[in-house]
């Protein structure tokens, strides 16, 4: 059956062409899921004890960050824990990724993470409200976060011309962004949101806060005696590259110039052969090796992960080239890049949408 004719890098599908192409992925899932062991195991169990000891190596030559190259070498350690705890451990752990693994230790929904904000409102905000409505507008907070216009379908307002400012204030502090990104100060402000209810949700995000930053700035700095400059500066160091990192990583996988975000209306009926092209249409790819993967939480497959969240992400390198291929047979548009050419078009919808702008014909998710 030959595709429609439509505008964009997309074609939209019938119903039959929606219903196979969504039969081809659940396969995919399917095979994966039905085949993970011990070997999965073995490598989250690996990933915790590498998130483990370079902590502590790290913050042991911290304690010696007097000599430069030993606050360096700290500092390089200690920023590859915080990012692998971050991602490739804390955010695929608290997908439930592991939870078949029936251990206590990564189990989804108990999991605590080394960051400013509760794994509990992160769940809240990210697994049901971010991967539920993916690029939703009114819908998916991560959408901007609440404080960047990245799409031209988002109303404009004279507050994002300084939003290039913005941008990089929340990629400095990115954990602390994602900490409060689900009391909706805004909504607060604003009278949308009970005060009362701010308040309860105010009280556990404060103490985890405060507890981070105790932590790293206070508790690990006096251990230093002496050292405690170095120390502190290093535990600053690590987190604002664990920060950047995140961000640039999160921003690559969604907001890149052929990502589109959609209206509340495709929730109508929506099939998962639907939900899958959502997924699909509104996310990004990062190319890479091994290495760059693995430091990205393999969220450098962010197709893949918004397509099977719940699939161990260390599979998704694996599996990308069939989804690709799936794609290619449907004549949908796989977004792939590398992170220079990715982050150049995130940079570009940063200045672009500060100004006033129109949104182009996008294709439909389904022929007419």
């Amino acid at each position: 059956m030959g595709m429609p004719a439509t505008i964009g890098k997309s074609q939209p599908l019938t119903a039959e062409q929606l219903e196979a192409f969504g039969a081809e992925l659940d396969a995919i899932r399917l095979e994966v899921m039905k085949n993970l062991g011990e070997e999965d195991a073995r490598y989250i169990r690996n990933v915790a004890r590498l998130v483990r000891y370079t902590e502590v190596s790290g913050r042991g030559l911290l304690m010696l960050g007097i000599l430069p190259p030993a606050w360096l070498a700290g500092t390089t350690l200690l920023s590859i824990s915080k990012i692998v705890e971050n991602m490739e451990l804390g955010h695929n752990v608290m997908h439930g990724q592991y939870d078949w693994m029936n251990d206590p230790a990564f189990n989804g929904k108990s999991y605590e993470w080394d960051n400013a904000g509760t794994a509990d409102s992160w769940r809240d905000t990210h697994n049901v409200s971010h991967h539920v409505y993916t690029n939703i507008r009114g819908m998916d907070d991560d959408i901007g976060y609440g404080m960047l216009r990245l799409f031209p379908e988002q109303r404009w307002k004279r507050f994002y011309l300084g939003q290039p400012l913005y941008a990089f204030l929340l990629a400095s502090l990115f954990e602390w962004g994602i900490a409060i990104q689900h009391l909706e100060i805004g909504a607060v402000v604003l009278g949308r949101k009970d005060r009362a209810e701010f308040d309860r949700e105010w009280a556990v995000a404060s103490k985890k806060m405060r507890g981070q930053l105790i932590r790293d700035y206070v508790l690990y700095p006096l251990l230093g005696g002496p050292m405690a400059p170095f120390v502190f500066s290093g535990n600053l160091v690590a987190n604002l590259v664990r920060n950047y990192w995140t961000f640039t990583v999160i921003f690559c996988g969604h907001f890149t110039e052929d990502a589109e975000i959609f209206p509340k209306a495709v929730l109508k009926n929506e099939t998962r052969g639907h939900r899958y092209l959502r997924q699909l249409r509104g996310s990004s790819n990062l190319t890479g090796g091994k290495v760059f993967h693995f430091m990205t939480g393999n969220l450098s497959h962010q197709i893949e992960h918004h397509l099977f969240p719940t699939m161990p992400a260390r599979h998704y390198q694996k599996i990308a080239p069939r989804v690709q291929e799936i794609c290619a047979r449907y004549g949908q548009h796989y977004n792939t890049g590398s992170l220079p050419r990715q982050f150049g078009q995130v940079v570009k919808r940063v200045f672009r949408h500060a100004l006033p702008s129109s949104p182009a014909p996008r294709p439909a998710l389904l022929a007419s």
